[in-house]
């Protein structure tokens, strides 16, 4: 069997998309804003256009959801979510597919959000092969072991592909750095325990986990679950983070909106979010 080559990269090209944006970011003293939205909620054709609305109104990155149906990290907002893309007849390399036709247009990083099992099913050389090509940047898999980071990580890096790991508020500092040392692009810091969904208040306990991980890696640290609201974004940004991530609010609005509206309401959310996160 021939080895596999190394995606050929030129001197100007970097290794991390991720990485790449979260300096420029800070250049400019800005927090970094990444909305999450479930590929194929509505449909996938309304999945395109608010991709590209949430580029042009102010999104640094998006993470984008592969629909699957038992999320164990998901909230009920997401989960419902998923269901709805499925029905829908979403799968991974419809996902892929999508991301594909957006080259030429979608230019900020895109970072997939996936279970484990529909990588192991879809191949994890094919998936990683066909979603480096269609430009994804990063890759967040929730329930892939720890000790299996480094393994896969190899693999998808082999793809120019950030392995995008997450911490919890329970999370012990020993184990805090093992996860910044294998997490590639920025570390995923949970703000509150349990699952996904949107909540009234954020734990002071996160502040403290905020400088715990800028003294032990030069990672960004990105803040997500449970933030809602612009109080919310003010406060990641006052507490030290790099970015802050907001799922359940988009995905509920996505749920709430008709198909005519659906783009416009994610649009304005988004600039709202963005003001905010510039304060």
């Amino acid at each position: 069997m021939k080895e596999k080559k190394k995606p050929q990269i030129t001197k100007n090209k970097t290794f991390s998309k991720i990485n790449d944006k979260f300096l420029e970011l800070k250049k400019s003293k800005k927090l970094a804003l990444m909305p999450f939205i479930m590929a194929g909620d509505p449909n996938l054709e309304k999945t395109s256009e608010i991709l590209l609305k949430l580029q042009e109104k102010g999104a640094d990155f998006i993470e984008l959801g592969i629909p699957y149906s038992d999320p164990l990290a998901d909230g009920p907002i997401i989960q419902y979510s998923a269901s709805k893309a499925l029905k829908s007849g979403t799968n991974s390399i419809k996902v892929i597919e999508l991301l594909e036709s957006l080259k030429d247009k979608l230019h900020i990083p895109v970072i997939l959000f996936s279970y484990f099992n529909p990588i192991l099913n879809f191949g994890i050389e094919n998936f990683c092969e066909l979603a480096s090509k269609a430009g994804v940047a990063g890759l967040i898999i929730p329930d892939l072991p720890l000790e299996e980071a480094s393994k896969f990580s190899k693999i998808i890096s082999f793809y120019l592909i950030d392995l995008i790991l997450l911490v919890a508020p329970t999370t012990s500092f020993e184990r805090m750095k093992m996860i910044s040392n294998k997490t590639k692009g920025f570390t995923y810091l949970v703000s509150v325990t349990g699952v996904t969904g949107e909540r009234n208040k954020m734990e002071n306990r996160v502040e403290s986990h905020i400088v715990k991980l800028k003294e032990i890696s030069i990672n960004p640290v990105a803040v997500g679950f449970g933030i809602s609201c612009p109080e919310h974004v003010n406060r990641v940004r006052r507490w030290g983070a790099d970015g802050v991530i907001i799922g359940s609010a988009f995905v509920k609005r996505i749920s709430n909106s008709s198909e005519i509206e659906v783009v416009n309401e994610i649009g304005n959310f988004c600039e709202e979010m963005r003001k905010a996160a510039d304060q």
